[in-house]
């Protein structure tokens, strides 16, 4: 059994940027892929970014502006996410599942067991 807390989300400004954290009890992450979504007023929940052994997957919308990394001594996984736009606003939310390789994360809700509560980022001025 894995739990997952996210934290970090806050309204930031255009431009701006910010580092979502999700940290993981229970269980090392070490052998998990690790799923970041979003759901934005009115839309479905989209996968945005997935990582599992050394490879990392982004949509093209985020693409060159979100970072997924991993502090496996804090079994903590980090988003960072720079050049925030108001388009990013949404509930963020980090999904984990140990067999899982990412294929599809972008629409992968049903992949993923194990589910942090999200964290709201809103990009506004």
């Amino acid at each position: 059994q894995v739990q997952l807390v996210e934290s970090g989300g806050r309204l930031v400004q255009p431009g701006g940027s910010l580092r979502l954290s999700c940290a993981a009890s229970g269980s090392t992450l070490d052998y998990y892929a690790i799923g970041w979504f979003r759901q934005a007023p009115g839309k479905e929940r989209e996968g945005i970014s997935c990582n599992r052994d050394n490879r990392t997957y982004y949509i093209d919308s985020v693409k060159g502006r979100f970072t997924i990394s991993r502090n496996n001594a804090q079994n903590t996984v980090y988003l960072q996410m720079n050049n925030l736009k108001p388009e990013d606003t949404a509930i963020y939310y980090c999904a984990a599942e140990k067999y899982y390789h990412c294929l599809g994360y972008e629409s992968g809700i049903d992949e993923f067991v194990y589910w942090g509560q999200g964290t709201q980022v809103t990009v506004s001025s």
